[in-house]
């Protein structure tokens, strides 16, 4: 991960992710808990996530595994940023995405592609065209791309 300012810069999410986003914001499960400062609740509901967003610097955090471990921005913060507009976000799209057991597909899948192509078949089933969730997905990597996030080492304090 490239470091800028003693601060690393965190990597490109799979694209999957921006599904899991707007499926997390359909859900209700993102929370606004003070300035910059937000709860994500897990699509099991077993796991909440810290997160931290500061649309100026673009310092965030997340103590999510993808943000943490992998270094990449997860979803948690990618909700954050559809919330706050700073990324596409699509209520059509989203509102197919409600619902979804994504831990339990990823567990199964093991593979971010074929779990991509799932979301897709039962989004379909629900009315949005593969056409549709392509385009919000590329217009939000697009859009993320040009953000250069970069992750706190620690949930700042407010």
């Amino acid at each position: 991960m490239p470091v800028v300012s003693g601060v690393r810069v965190l990597r490109m999410p799979p694209r999957i992710k921006i599904l899991e986003a707007m499926g997390a914001i359909a859900d209700g499960r993102v929370e606004k808990i003070g300035p910059r400062r937000y709860r994500v609740v897990s699509s099991e509901g077993d796991r909440v996530y810290n997160v931290y967003v500061d649309p100026d610097s673009l310092l965030v955090f997340s103590d999510d595994n993808g943000t943490k471990y992998r270094g990449y921005v997860g979803y948690p913060i990618i909700a954050v940023l559809m919330l706050e507009g700073i990324i596409p976000y699509d209520k059509e799209v989203a509102e197919a995405l409600r619902g979804i057991p994504w831990r339990k597909l990823n567990e199964t899948y093991k593979r971010y592609a074929l779990v991509e192509k799932e979301v897709k078949r039962i989004a379909v089933q629900r009315g949005v065209s593969v056409n549709k969730i392509d385009e919000i997905v590329d217009r939000a990597m697009q859009a993320l791309r040009g953000l250069r996030l970069r992750l706190a080492p620690s949930m700042p304090l407010v």
